[in-house]
């Protein structure tokens, strides 16, 4: 069937804001449709290529950023803090294991979010549910809960800024490896993770002059001065999506250019549904959500249709079960999808399903659960056979206190200490870097 990338209007589309003025929506998207794209399609294939690595067991997904993007907080230091936290991670991930590292952030995009309920309650009010900065405000009041258009605009404008730092970043200086000492923050570099990660940056040193000494110009070596960094985020408000596709005139085939990755949730994966259909006739690489009410049959139908070829990177599927039903439902669908001839990429999104709301009232994860749903994730594959090809992780750069426990332990008592997401729990700073060396351990056990 012919596929536009308008025709999602014509299936069951779930998520969706109750946009107050039609007509206004339709002229913002109308506008959105003559920007420029914010990413190119050449660095989306390049994703691809990466991503079919991954898939034949030879590189690692690092897909790592902020539960809800904040058009609050989008200074360049916010968005230094979270790079230099994902970069840390990929060197002690690379450095312990010697496997490539996919460096991937839920950044620049990644400003709507799904809700279970479409209504919240705060205080004593009952308000229609935060569905993220490009929809309304996060400020607990009926008019500012109302859906604004013009939103879509400043989202994208945020986004242009913050992907041309990131390349300024990645690509100007700061991710060369050189600098690998200045990535440690100063609330980290005392820590326990801190220090163990100056041990491994003294060695990477030590390795450089060695191989300076050695008469190898380093100048002249773009992989150690540059990185390879990619956006994603979920692809929830399809109009926006759509507004952003564009047909690449050199193949002829339909890139969503908002981002270099897109992924379809948990609540949005329906087979007959809109946000499947928009996902079938783009090429970038897609990535699904995985729950525990998956079934088999539902996951082959959903990798025939959104991979029908078979090609390695085109499809990254994130299991999110929870750590206590990891061991009892992943087994059946990663052999299904074996079985099925899709060279997919397994990762493990540990966050979303070990969430509860404390005695506080603040939602939040246990490190410990984490932990466990990773271990159980590398587990399963390693019994199969299976290569776990990745982890999908929501973390900050800054010194928050969101999630219970890590090695230098936050307590349910001092959890509004610092308190900031707008959305769900991250991962601090010091946690993120915690669990990156115990991934570490789980890439390389036999």
């Amino acid at each position: 069937m012919a596929w536009s990338p308008w025709d999602w209007r014509e299936r069951p589309v779930e998520q969706q804001p109750q946009w107050p003025d039609p007509g206004e929506l339709e002229a913002v998207e109308k506008e959105l449709s003559g920007y420029p794209p914010l990413v190119v399609t050449s660095e989306i294939r390049d994703l691809q290529q990466a991503l079919a690595t991954a898939a034949s067991g030879g590189a690692f997904l690092l897909q790592a950023g902020d539960c809800a993007e904040s058009f609050l907080d989008h200074s360049a230091a916010s968005v230094r803090n979270k790079l230099q936290v994902i970069l840390q991670m990929a060197v002690v991930l690379m450095y312990s294991s010697g496997v490539p590292i996919i460096k991937v952030g839920r950044i620049a995009g990644q400003f709507a979010k799904p809700r279970s309920s479409s209504t919240e309650t705060i205080g004593d009010r009952t308000l229609p549910s935060f569905r993220g900065h490009i929809v309304h405000s996060d400020i607990p009041d009926p008019i500012a809960r109302i859906p604004d258009p013009k939103r879509l605009l400043h989202a994208y404008h945020q986004s242009a800024a913050t992907i041309a730092l990131l390349k300024s970043l990645t690509q100007g200086g700061f991710a060369d490896l050189s600098q690998v000492h200045t990535w440690n923050q100063e609330f980290v570099s005392a820590s326990s993770q801190g220090k163990r990660y100056e041990t491994i940056a003294t060695e990477i040193e030590r390795a450089l002059q060695f191989m300076a000494a050695c008469g190898i110009d380093l100048s002249r070596e773009r992989s150690l001065s540059q990185v390879g960094f990619w956006t994603s985020h979920e692809a929830l408000l399809l109009g926006y999506e759509a507004a952003l596709t564009r047909r690449d005139p050199r193949d002829g085939r339909w890139y969503d250019q908002s981002a270099h990755m897109v992924w379809i949730g948990e609540r949005t994966r329906q087979l007959h549904g809109g946000h499947l259909r928009f996902a079938e006739g783009i090429a970038n690489p897609i990535g699904c959500k995985v729950g525990p009410t998956m079934t088999t049959s539902e996951l082959v139908e959903l990798c025939d249709r959104l991979d029908p070829t078979a090609t390695p990177g085109r499809l990254t599927l994130v299991s999110r079960m929870g750590a206590e039903r990891v061991r009892d439902r992943l087994p059946e669908l990663i052999a299904a999808v074996k079985a099925s001839g899709h060279p997919v990429v397994w990762a493990c999104d540990p966050m979303h399903g070990n969430t509860f709301t404390s005695s506080s009232g603040l939602k939040t994860r246990r490190f410990d659960e984490i932990l466990a749903e990773l271990k159980a994730f590398f587990q399963v594959h390693r019994d199969l056979g299976t290569w776990a090809g990745g982890i999908h992780i929501e973390l900050t750069g800054d010194d928050v206190t969101e999630c219970l426990g890590g090695s230098d332990e936050v307590l349910e008592e001092t959890l509004n200490t610092s308190y900031n997401t707008i959305c769900d729990p991250r991962l601090n700073a010091q946690q993120s870097l915690d669990l990156a060396y115990r991934v570490a351990e789980l890439l390389i056990t036999p």
